[in-house]
């Protein structure tokens, strides 16, 4: 069994878990799985599985899948769901940076710095979203979490880039990486530099797909897994800033590799890019610089 991907789907979880609770949403964590027996804030599953040992039949017995907008996430990409009326939403790779891989000196004009003044994250929010009006589904409490540091890029003071990175027990995950500047090579440059300063014994892992797969495999992140993200049919993908999805189609519908699928993808993909970490146990952050 992918150790690796085990250890980046713990990750995974226990970062969902984290969100869900600073919306008051508890949730579980199970031999094979983490679930949530309600209805998870936008963009975030009602399920994680944590090895490839859960079924289907397990998942479905706890999270509320009789109404429409369920979300698994299939951290092995083993799951078949579509008879459960499931279609899949993306795929994605999980990625891994070694701890010893070396980190050179950040580039270009971005400097990254800890948020820690809530009234940074709506601003936070609406640039990670695209500009829409923050929906708070980042809460204040992610900045007091012992496991969590939310990361702004700026230049000069002008906010250009962020990333949440949160600590499990074995590695630090990179979520929500974003840049308005168009660049993720340099976003994942600055990220990667900030990440080794902070945590420089411990592996990073996330996941990704398309252009920044690409862009995290050119600054030292390997793949080491796939995963799936399913919604229930007739639901509709959640939206950033009240702005709806493209359309749930029929499960039946085989994959399209046309240009507007792609671009499609990548959409649903950002929407529901969430990963990694509820701590094991309280530590302190080194002071991020720059």
């Amino acid at each position: 069994m992918n150790t690796d991907v085990i250890t980046a789907a713990r990750n995974n979880a226990e970062w969902c878990d984290i969100v869900c609770r600073t919306h008051g949403i508890i949730g579980a964590f199970h031999t094979h799985m983490w679930t949530s027996r309600l209805r998870t804030p936008s963009h975030y599953p009602d399920a994680v599985t944590l090895d490839a040992d859960a079924t289907g039949e397990n998942v479905l017995e706890i999270v509320d899948s009789a109404t429409p907008g369920c979300s698994i996430k299939d951290s092995f990409a083993c799951l078949n769901l579509l008879p459960a009326g499931f279609r899949i939403l993306f795929e994605g790779d999980w990625i891994l940076r070694a701890p010893e891989q070396p980190v050179s000196a950040t580039g270009g004009d971005i400097r990254w710095r800890r948020v820690r003044d809530a009234r940074v994250l709506p601003a936070w929010e609406a640039a990670w979203s695209g500009g829409e009006v923050a929906t708070e589904l980042f809460r204040p409490a992610l900045l007091d979490h012992p496991a969590v540091v939310v990361l702004g890029g700026y230049v000069r003071d002008r906010l250009v880039a962020g990333a949440i990175l949160n600590r499990s027990g074995a590695a630090v995950g990179v979520s929500n990486l974003f840049t308005t500047l168009g660049d993720h090579g340099d976003a994942w440059h600055g990220c990667v530099a900030a990440v080794a300063r902070a945590f420089p014994v411990l592996p990073i892992v996330g996941y990704e797909s398309g252009d920044a797969l690409a862009a995290a495999h050119g600054n030292g992140f390997t793949s080491i897994g796939r995963l799936r993200v399913w919604i229930k049919e007739g639901g509709e993908a959640m939206a950033i800033g009240g702005a709806k999805a493209p359309p749930i189609t029929s499960r039946h519908e085989a994959p399209r590799s046309d240009e507007k699928n792609t671009a499609r993808l990548t959409l649903e993909h950002r929407l529901w890019h969430c990963t990694t970490s509820l701590a094991n146990e309280p530590f302190r952050f080194q002071k991020l610089k720059g």
